[in-house]
């Protein structure tokens, strides 16, 4: 960096945004802004209000620090430590799958297949996979009448679950186990089982952007050779564990629309569709 003008916010912006565009990063401008507001303690609105500000010393070096992260594709995500799903803020890192809008499409198909709060039913959910607990705590957020068991593999991804809990004050009705898919909550049943389940094919994990491949825990992307290793045994499984008219709903990988369509079928599930997302893109599966 130059220092014959003086480093204000929209120099130095405008900078970043440049720099990270030439790395290959398409979202360059956004993630300046949100690295630099982050740096500055300030909200990323509250930047265009002081472009002209000047930047002191101590400023720049904790920009410089954060783009320096990012400019070895380290996902903003991380960097900042937390971000939004569903209008909360979640707190992750490197233990858990960042949060992305495809499964919000996921979160509004369970709240519509739970039972009506005016039907007087204490209803029960199970989120297998839970990563940072952003469907286990949406999901118990948005319906003060349920209670969720969410379950992972990862010693450290329920850990970071357990923290979300309590950032959002829903630790009275979600509980966190460790383990694989059902084994830790033997044979409760529930009216909805909930799922962002690793599904991206072996060999395509690698060929992912860096931000994925190079940083996200690998345990909640690889699905195994065809995608389903979860998938599986999960949709199998659900069956038994659902009260009389529970429902499952999965989110799924491009192209596995007709496998889990398969497979729920296989599992004795009857009622079988899946919907796609806002890009028309089959996405979440609904099996009752």
């Amino acid at each position: 960096m130059s220092t014959a003008a003086p480093w204000t916010i929209s120099r130095v912006t405008a900078w970043t945004a440049k720099d990270l565009a030439g790395r290959g990063i398409e979202s360059s401008r956004l993630d300046a802004e949100v690295l630099i507001a982050h740096a500055l303690g300030l909200k990323r609105l509250d930047l265009y209000l002081r472009f002209d500000q000047p930047l002191a010393d101590d400023e720049l070096a904790r920009i410089r620090a954060l783009v320096e992260r990012r400019r070895k594709f380290e996902p903003v995500a991380y960097i900042v430590g937390e971000r939004e799903f569903y209008g909360r803020a979640f707190a992750v890192d490197r233990r858990v799958l960042i949060p992305r809008p495809e499964t919000e499409g996921l979160i509004e198909a369970a709240l519509a297949l739970l039972p009506p709060p005016a039907e007087g039913v204490a209803p029960r959910a199970l989120d297998i996979g839970t990563g940072s607990g952003i469907i286990a705590v949406t999901l118990a957020s948005e319906r003060p009448d349920l209670t969720v068991d969410a379950v992972d593999l990862s010693p450290a991804a329920a850990e970071a679950a357990r923290a979300n809990i309590e950032r959002h004050k829903v630790a009275d009705r979600v509980r966190v186990f460790e383990g694989s898919l059902y084994k830790p909550v033997g044979d409760a049943r529930y009216h909805l089982i909930a799922s962002n389940p690793p599904y991206i094919d072996t060999a395509e994990v690698d060929t992912l952007m860096p931000d994925v491949s190079q940083y996200e825990p690998r345990l909640a992307l690889d699905g195994g050779p065809d995608g389903a290793t979860v998938l599986r045994p999960l949709i199998h499984g659900a069956r038994a564990r659902l009260v009389e008219g529970g429902a499952l709903v999965v989110e799924i990988g491009y192209g596995q629309g007709d496998l889990v369509r398969s497979i729920a079928r296989e599992a004795g599930f009857t009622d079988v569709e899946v919907r796609p997302d806002l890009a028309r893109i089959e996405r979440v599966l609904v099996a009752r």
